[in-house]
């Protein structure tokens, strides 16, 4: 598989988190600068954001849960080279479900359907893991 195939998914999933970083940052910087934020109420990661910028910020953290397994997997896939049609496709379903996960975060929040795309994306992942440790434990040391 070429190199850029296996990339693609993880560069999206990159992509999502630097959005919702740059689009964080600025709703956050605006509340210190209008006083309905102070920096002793957040600076141990209380949750005394406006609710708006609060779901925000939890999307953006929460792209340093599960995406740092599937960063992780690429990485390892495609040094091994163990990164094929199976793998991008299945890349492709867990980025998928993390960027429905970040929008109806962003949105609607609503749980029901948060847990699910979470839940899907959760498995997808598992899944892939799965498949890289058989491969790699079944594989010829070289």
């Amino acid at each position: 598989m070429p190199v850029q195939e296996v990339l693609l998914p993880l560069f999206v999933e990159v992509i999502l988190t630097f959005a919702l970083l740059f689009w964080l940052a600025p709703m956050r910087v605006s509340h210190f600068k209008a006083g309905r934020v102070r920096a002793q109420d957040v600076a141990l990661r209380q949750p005394n954001w406006p609710q708006r910028t609060l779901q925000v910020g939890n999307s953006y953290s929460n792209q340093f849960e599960l995406p740092v397994l599937f960063y992780t997997l690429t990485l390892l896939a495609l040094v091994t080279h163990h990164a094929g049609v199976a793998f991008v496709v299945l890349a492709w379903l867990f980025v998928i479900s993390r960027l429905l996960h970040a929008y109806v975060h962003v949105t609607s929040n609503n749980v029901s359907v948060r847990g699910l795309l979470f839940g899907g994306s959760a498995f997808v992942l598992a899944i892939m893991w799965i498949i890289y440790i058989v491969e790699i434990l079944t594989s010829p040391w070289v």
